[in-house]
């Protein structure tokens, strides 16, 4: 292997395309934005042959303005980069379409595939047709309809810019009544725990907490619920970095997202840390 890593970068217009750009370089990845896919097997020849050190970094956003011919292509060229020798990751970022039309009224800006009098919302489904076979091919995607730009960079960071080897893992916690993570591989539900909100002396607190941790452990059906979801990924988690996976998301949620889905959410970070090589936590909605 050559040591050149490259990462494609892209998605939905407004999804945060250019946050996880500017996090790759700041990771010291070389970032190019908005390179026509056309030209990736140059860039490809170039890290191969140039002088540049062994284990240079590229990043490269590719969105909707390329020809539709080419972005069909883009699978298909990574594989052959890879028989080259250089390991390539796609990222995909995506969001729901009010978020996304709420962003391009904050920023102003005016959508890619805005032709004339098009309506935004006419735009946004045809971007969303267009990539969607990227999305399907991507070796992460994201949604990031209830992401921070910090939160964004975070994530970003711990599981894209870092040296990493083997199966990135996130465990991520989250409230049903805030909409179901699209991006998660698993999703298990904590609804049929007893909850903490109803309790007045733990309403104010979280999962984190140790008198909802308490509660929860008094319990006996939480100890039921945490063993059946830690043996069901932990039985798993190896077939899935035998297929070579790069990336799996756990997601527990609970009704508001603050005590139960957090609760289990840390307890089945700490069980799974010494089986994993790479290991990340997000409380959706305490970020």
């Amino acid at each position: 292997m050559s040591g050149v890593h490259l990462i494609i970068v892209t998605g939905l217009s407004g999804s945060g395309k250019s946050v996880a750009l500017h996090t790759l370089e700041d990771a010291g990845y070389y970032c190019i934005d908005n390179l026509p896919v056309s030209l990736i097997d140059d860039l490809a020849d170039y890290a191969l042959h140039s002088d540049a050190p062994t284990g240079e970094r590229f990043a490269v956003g590719i969105d909707a303005r390329n020809p539709t011919r080419d972005l069909q292509r883009l699978p298909e060229t990574l594989e052959q980069i890879s028989e080259q020798g250089i390991s390539t990751e796609l990222l995909f970022l995506y969001a729901e379409d009010p978020i996304l039309m709420r962003r391009y009224s904050e920023t102003r800006r005016r959508h890619p595939l805005a032709e004339g009098e098009k309506p935004l919302t006419d735009a946004l489904e045809a971007e969303r047709t267009l990539l969607e076979p990227l999305r399907e091919a991507a070796d992460w995607s994201m949604d990031t309809s209830r992401t921070t730009v910090h939160d964004l960079r975070a994530l970003i960071s711990e599981r894209v810019a870092g040296e990493r080897s083997g199966l990135s893992v996130l465990i991520q916690s989250f409230g049903f009544k805030h909409g179901v993570p699209t991006d998660a591989d698993y999703v298990f539900d904590a609804r049929c725990l007893p909850n903490p909100h109803w309790e007045q002396q733990l309403r104010s607190h979280t999962g984190r907490d140790a008198e909802v941790c308490a509660f929860l452990e008094s319990q006996p059906e939480t100890e039921t619920l945490f063993t059946q979801i830690r043996d069901l990924v932990g039985h798993w988690l190896p077939t899935y970095e035998a297929a070579g996976r790069s990336y799996l998301t756990v997601a527990i949620g609970c009704t508001g997202g603050q005590h139960r889905s957090v609760y289990l959410a840390e307890r089945l970070t700490a069980a799974l840390r010494p089986a994993c090589s790479h290991i990340s936590l997000r409380h959706r909605e305490l970020s």
